[in-house]
């Protein structure tokens, strides 16, 4: 019995160090998943830097936007793929709507990419009124600041009819369209554009929601600038390339 009671304290010992010496099953967990996700930022971090900047560089500096619809023809086409150039007027923080700085202002003319709050999405539209300008339409002939612009048919459609308008330092293509029911939008104003905003229109007059629908779009909701089509497939004939409309400059 004496023999017996004094080994109780040596297993008491032995216990204790065990305990100590066995890492706990958190530690243990920490151990293990640190190891895991330590190993596998150095196996891929490569491609997580690539990716971080090219989120970077759509969200601030440029990217491809999608045409989808008719409001822009003859100009752009459904299936078009344009360049955006996030720079042309701002430098923005990267998913927000904060100009850093002002690189210039857009101009009548400029074919703009809008995130629409009204519309809900984004827009391609052409620039016709900047802020100051009195925009007055009759019967799709536009009349800015008291100047009428000019216009030149350049082909007849079986449905439709292009035209050459010249806006003041600037002209473009237009369709308008001959057998099309509702012509209330064919007319507008006189309405003079706020500061800070501008008046866009679609190059398809006759079939494009643009300011005649959502009002004048403030100059924050203006993405960037499109120059040109990088490519285009056509959605008309099983999605096939348009090799013509490859890299090709916008008016």
């Amino acid at each position: 019995m004496e023999n017996e009671e004094k080994s109780k304290p040596a297993d008491t010992d032995d216990l204790t160090a065990e305990a100590v010496n066995t890492p706990s099953l958190s530690h243990r967990f920490k151990k293990h998943w640190g190891g895991f996700w330590h190993g596998f930022w150095r196996e891929n971090r490569q491609f997580f830097l690539l990716l971080a900047t090219i989120i970077f560089f759509k969200s601030a500096i440029a990217d491809l936007s999608s045409i989808s619809g008719a409001s822009m023809q003859p100009t752009l086409l459904d299936g078009d793929k344009v360049w955006v150039n996030k720079l042309a007027y701002d430098v923005k923080i990267p998913f927000t709507e904060i100009s850093l700085a002002t690189t210039s202002d857009p101009s009548r003319g400029d074919i703009v990419i809008i995130d629409s709050k009204k519309a809900g999405k984004r827009l391609v539209k052409r620039i016709v009124g900047i802020p100051g300008d009195t925009i007055y339409m009759q019967n799709n002939a536009l009349v800015i600041n008291g100047e009428a612009a000019n216009y030149e048919i350049i082909s007849q459609e079986p449905n439709s009819v292009i035209i050459l308008e010249e806006l003041p330092n600037r002209s473009h293509q237009a369709q308008l369209s001959t057998n099309y029911i509702s012509r209330s939008n064919r007319s507008y104003g006189p309405a003079s554009v706020p500061e800070g905003q501008y008046f866009v229109l679609g190059d398809n007059r006759d079939n494009s929601a643009d300011s005649r629908v959502y009002s004048f779009v403030p100059r924050e909701e203006i993405i960037g600038r499109s120059n040109s089509v990088v490519f285009s497939l056509d959605s008309n004939n099983s999605y096939l390339p348009r090799g013509e409309r490859f890299l090709s400059a916008l008016d």
